[in-house]
């Protein structure tokens, strides 16, 4: 306690000095916020009142009084009225221009049944030239009295002349209608490929225009690439929306072209988010032919991560388990590649020097992508290399210490929780006991790092933080959440979703919290979510999002 009091008041002091030593050799700040409750992050300071900031970083974090020190006649001042203020979230996993596509194309995710789900299709064919292909969606079928997959026969008749395929929201799913499917050339007698499947009747052996994980490539590779035009609009799409919310930062799976636009919209200044882009593990012999170790770039750019799929989904009944789905005992679901292809790919990323974002769900998954890491280990030699699982949906207790042990980072997106719960007992049974394991991380000592998938959820972190303290679903329930021994604070859901992002992308010394040296991002709640009831912080707007010292949006 007293060790704890003596560190407090040696802080307070720093704070003061570095206040009055920048006043009297004339540093004021460019900006300054001062009368506010700000959550830092910074475990040695955790509170503070007022901030100051210079040249896009944090020059001194402190109280009111020291604060109003550093104010000059060019000094930007705000005052907060009392609000939260955060650093700005980083949403650890996304796929960034898809999320804008989403944004500007049909939203299927409110359908609540088959009749919605065509009723809103056919609304949106209007809308599209003859002969144009239709995509995105975000469906569903859980939410459906059936729970049944939907089937081509549903759309064909309204979309005789587009060829059209409709994404399952969790992106390991899609529906195609007839026409997609004669364009890809998929009949009866098409093959499943590796790590996929083309869902056939039962009767006839017709396709149904269910597409399951690599399946859906054989329609995509048909698909005319996305303008850059239309590209451009989704990513600046994205970037409002984001800023909107208080996201600053995100760890995105881009392609090269997104790639390219971030880089322009970069030279312009006019990339309103940072940016953590990552890149298929096919990539990895390009990325150490030109010398790009983990990661590359600076504090608004970043490349250095490749990304590599281990399983499917739950949703989609392809994520990969030890034991067979309990609402489909005919499977274990699809490993996307063998175990011996998995240990390949990952040794040689890893002897690149590259980090490894690894998408699993199942508990098999888990387990082959942590052997993989160890193997890995073995070979190359130990480093710190952050590699990452994203999701880690669902691990079994003796995987746990593996996190810690092997630094890996557990990057997950609480908001599949209060989404998945739904149904997830019934396809996994009582292996729901090993699913969405934050606290268990916690203790286990992983780092944890929050995120959302969006488009897959919603970007918003208010429901991520929602998720995370509560377990319960968007409207209540169940009392006391779903299985609610893996709660954690909302202090430690703020962290994960700043910090522990900011160390899943090795820039924790550079934002994540608010300290004197980081990079001025920030998020002003219009309500104090601590103080709130718990079911409240799903309605509480940003206020305010601060970017490397500029106001990016203002409610």
């Amino acid at each position: 306690m007293k060790k704890t009091l003596f560190v407090c008041l040696f802080l307070t002091l720093i704070s003061g000095f570095s206040a009055l030593f920048a006043a009297e050799e004339g540093l004021m700040a460019d900006m300054v916020l001062l009368n506010g409750k700000i959550f830092t992050v910074n475990k040695a300071q955790p509170w503070a009142q007022a901030v100051a900031i210079r040249d896009g970083k944090f020059v001194a974090v402190g109280k009111d009084g020291e604060i109003k020190k550093l104010i000059g006649k060019e000094t930007e001042v705000i005052d907060l009225g009392g609000k939260l203020a955060l650093p700005g979230f980083n949403d650890a996993h996304l796929h960034f221009t898809n999320g804008g596509l989403y944004l500007l194309g049909i939203d299927l995710r409110p359908a609540r049944d088959e009749g919605e789900f065509v009723r809103i299709l056919k609304e949106y064919i209007y809308k599209v030239p003859e002969g144009e292909w239709v995509t995105g969606g975000n469906w569903d079928h859980e939410n459906w009295p059936s729970k049944k997959h939907p089937r081509k026969e549903m759309i064909d008749p309204i979309t005789p002349d587009h060829p059209v395929l409709l994404s399952r929201l969790d992106g390991h799913m899609a529906l195609a209608n007839s026409l997609a499917l004669k364009l890809a050339g998929i009949t009866r007698d098409t093959p499943d490929p590796q790590g996929g499947e083309i869902v056939k009747d039962e009767k006839t052996g017709e396709p149904t225009g269910i597409l399951r994980d690599t399946a859906m490539a054989l329609v995509d590779k048909v698909i005319p690439p996305l303008s850059r035009e239309k590209r451009e609009r989704a990513i600046r799409a994205a970037m409002r929306h984001a800023q909107e919310l208080g996201v600053t930062s995100i760890q995105d799976n881009s392609s090269a072209e997104d790639l390219a636009i971030y880089q322009e919209l970069y030279r312009k200044g006019e990339l309103g988010v940072r940016v953590s882009a990552w890149r298929s593990i096919d990539f990895t012999d390009d990325f150490r032919r030109i010398g790009i170790t983990a990661p590359h770039g600076d504090a608004f750019l970043r490349l250095g991560t490749v990304k590599i799929f281990t399983d499917g989904s739950m949703g989609a009944g392809t994520a990969l388990f030890f034991a067979p789905y309990a609402d489909d005992p005919a499977t274990a679901g699809l490993p996307i590649h063998t175990q011996a292809e998995l240990e390949a790919l990952v040794r040689n990323a890893d002897a690149a020097g590259l980090q490894i974002a690894a998408h699993a769900i199942g508990d098999k998954a888990n387990s082959w992508i942590l052997d993989a890491f160890a193997r890995a280990r073995e070979a190359n030699g130990a480093r710190d290399s952050r590699h990452r699982i994203e999701h880690s949906q669902v691990v079994r207790p003796a995987d746990l210490k593996r996190f810690a042990e092997l630094g890996v980072i557990a990057s997950v997106q609480p908001s599949h929780c209060i989404d998945d719960m739904r149904w997830a007992e019934k396809r996994i049974g009582k292996r729901v006991n090993d699913a969405y394991r934050w606290r268990s991380f916690l203790e286990a000592g992983a780092h944890v790092a929050f995120g959302t998938d969006w488009d897959v959820e919603p970007l918003d972190p208010r429901l991520g933080l929602y998720a995370a303290v509560t377990r319960e679903l968007p409207a209540g329930g169940p009392a006391g959440g779903w299985y609610p021994g893996e709660k954690i604070s909302l202090e430690q859901a703020i962290e994960a979703y700043t910090l522990g992002s900011a160390h899943a992308e090795f820039q924790e010394s550079m934002k994540g919290s608010i300290e004197i040296g980081k990079l001025a991002d920030m998020v002003v709640m219009e309500k104090d979510l601590f103080v709130i009831a718990r079911k409240d912080i799903l309605a509480v707007p940003a206020a305010m999002t601060i970017l490397g010292g500029k106001v990016v949006f203002q409610k």
